[in-house]
């Protein structure tokens, strides 16, 4: 469609006047160009359909300029980076050198803080609240929070102080639409569904407000008035405090319809000047617009590109992530003391198909994954086995209870650790290239990292069955490029063995791990090219290292490089260089790895040549150094 108000000069001012019809068509022209866009680059689509009106609301009645909105995790912000001066540059969505998916301040002023994990908003906006207090400011601080990452324990954390801070004069806008990423579970959940499914509040919160609306506004007085009657028939049907949020000392004011911007912007403007932390809870359709996501908006969170006219389309390709739901299923079946785990993510890990088999066996604990991981570590020491699935970018957030609570134990908890290396177009916050470096501190852990999928089975069987205490998994997204070749391994007692992927000489060995190998097998054919023969080596046991029999596959060669999709600190090259030094080694060990860097968004491809990690850089880099040796 031909836009006739998105793109164009939309100031905070033009934003406040324009009129009902007007935000209805600038609503429609933003979904018209969220569409568009995911549909053609990828990204989360659900959410930020549902966000749409929500935002242009917020954005008539603050001044984005100097106000601070915080949208949690970031799900739902492409309407504002829209509205905020990003809408010649939105086609660049996710690629290279393009508009992030997430909130970020280095790319626009109006970004307040730079988000990709859930739960975060409140903290960071009451941080903002209490900065702008000590220095005297009078702009609003808005945090924007789904009810899903209301099931995070930092959001509560954060209620719990801005309730407390009774004169922090700050907005909470509670975005309801039923769902995280998968569907909401826990207390928070049923909660917020008891006061969306109130008929008795809403029927008669829309009779006063339509008797009201006929009455001329008379200034601050009715307004009070009418929040006053809202409190009022809220006691009426519920005959108890409203909600938990005004126990915790908010004031509460909801459940708004969502997608009614006039009656938003009323809402926002009655509760703008008031002296305390209030929160407004507003009912929205995650996909409202998009038909194929409304029905299935799990299947519209993230998204690759698809076609708007048939949606997105199954995929029969098997990928890390389904050989790792195969392959729990197949050890639980027969070790009655598997447990799965998941942090509201069961559809991503691959846990839902566990879900299915074993209901009684299975946890979802919702966006909270210190609970995920010391829940288990509790499950361990009675006896259990439990099997945390959890992308690797979000498991960091639970470093303390694996270290203390699993580790310091030494529980048999076995990690499985989704999306681990680089993730491509979500760019640096969900990039899983800590976990090798953070696992390598932690006493008694056991890292496995396996090649293909029957390399993947095989360790989920290796940490169930044959490891004592707690074991990480760790594996990419996406589909194994291995396949065809055949596995790494087809017995598991191979597993703890260095395998010699090629042998042409001995000129150097590159030591590599995982899909990685790939990268580094390219980089030795290419060496090949210029005269340089070497073996490859990919292990599959990252901690503890078998020194030996790797000095062994070592051999003659002079050169040792490690590579791993992972950072330089602390990571797998580094402590294979220690040991092979405590080993009486004496040749010359260089790493492969991201050194300290953010590696943003951008193709998988791309981020690695970003890192000097992509095959042609391998290659000179180690050609370099062989022939420096040489001379």
């Amino acid at each position: 469609m031909d836009n006739k108000l998105l793109g164009n000069d939309l100031s905070p001012s033009k934003l406040s006047s324009l009129t009902k019809e007007e935000r209805q068509l600038l609503c429609s022209e933003l979904r018209d160009k969220i569409l568009t866009t995911v549909a053609s680059n990828g990204g989360h689509l659900a959410s930020n359909l549902g966000a749409v009106e929500l935002t242009v609301s917020l954005l008539s009645v603050f001044d984005y300029t100097r106000d601070k909105i915080v949208f949690d995790v970031g799900h739902q912000s492409y309407s504002y980076k829209l509205l905020t001066g990003r809408y010649d540059r939105f086609d660049t969505l996710r690629q290279k050198d393009g508009i992030s998916g997430f909130p970020r301040r280095s790319e626009s002023p109006y970004d307040a803080f730079d988000t990709g994990h859930s739960s975060t908003s409140i903290s960071a906006a009451l941080g903002m609240a209490r900065a702008r207090d000590l220095k005297g400011g009078d702009e609003y601080v808005i945090a924007v929070i789904g009810d899903g990452a209301m099931t995070g324990g930092l959001a509560y954390e954060a209620l719990n102080d801005l309730g407390h801070s009774k004169n922090t004069k700050m907005i909470v806008i509670l975005n309801d639409n039923e769902m995280s990423i998968d569907k909401n579970v826990g207390g928070m959940s049923k909660y917020l569904k008891q006061l969306r499914i109130s008929s008795g509040y809403l029927s008669a919160k829309k009779n006063t407000e339509s008797f009201l609306n006929r009455i001329p506004v008379l200034g601050n007085a009715i307004i009070a008035l009418i929040m006053g009657i809202k409190r009022f028939f809220r006691f009426l049907v519920y005959r108890k405090s409203p909600s938990m949020f005004e126990d915790l000392g908010l004031r509460y004011y909801g459940p708004i319809d969502g997608h009614d911007t006039e009656n938003l912007i009323k809402s926002f403007n009655a509760v703008k000047d008031l002296n305390v932390p209030v929160l407004i809870h507003v009912i929205t359709k995650k996909g409202k617009g998009y038909r194929f996501a409304e029905v299935s908006p799990s299947d519209y969170h993230g998204v690759s590109p698809f076609d708007l006219t048939k949606g997105v389309q199954p995929s029969n390709k098997l990928s890390y992530t389904g050989a790792f739901s195969g392959a729990i299923i197949d050890v639980a079946t027969k070790n009655k003391n598997v447990v799965g785990i998941c942090a509201a993510m069961a559809n991503g890990t691959g846990m839902d198909k566990f879900s299915y088999k074993f209901p009684s066996r299975f946890f979802d604990c919702g966006i909270a994954e210190e609970h995920c991981v010391t829940m288990a570590g509790g499950m361990a020491s009675a006896g259990l086995i439990p099997v945390v699935a959890i992308y690797s970018s979000f498991l960091q957030r639970a470093y303390d209870e694996i270290l203390h609570d699993v580790c310091y134990m030494n529980n048999h908890v076995v990690f499985a650790i989704d999306r681990s290396g680089f993730v491509g177009n979500d760019g640096h916050t969900h990039n899983g290239i800590h976990d090798i470096s953070y696992l390598n501190s932690m006493p008694g852990m056991t890292i496995l990292s396996p090649r293909d999928y029957t390399d993947l089975r095989l360790c989920v069987d290796y940490a169930v069955n044959k490891v004592e205490g707690p074991v990480a998994i760790r594996y990419p997204r996406g589909a194994s490029p291995y396949e065809e070749e055949g596995p790494l391994y087809k017995d598991e007692e191979l597993i703890t063995k260095p395998h010699v992927v090629s042998d042409e000489g001995d000129d150097y060995v590159i030591i590599t791990t995982g899909l990685f190998g790939k990268v580094c097998e390219e980089a030795s054919h290419i060496l090949k090219e210029q005269g340089f023969n070497g073996k490859v080596v990919c292990l599959t046991v990252l901690k503890p290292l078998n020194t030996s029999d790797i000095i062994s596959v070592i051999g003659k060669s002079r050169y040792v490089f490690t590579g791993e999709e992972g950072i330089l600190s602390g990571g797998f090259g580094e402590s294979l260089k220690l040991e092979l030094t405590r080993a009486g080694y004496t040749g010359r060990v260089d790493s492969f790895a991201v050194e300290d860097q953010m590696i943003r968004a951008g193709s998988v491809k791309q981020q690695l040549e970003c890192a000097g990690l992509d095959p042609d850089s391998m290659a000179s880099r180690i050609a370099s150094i062989i022939t420096e040796g040489v001379k």
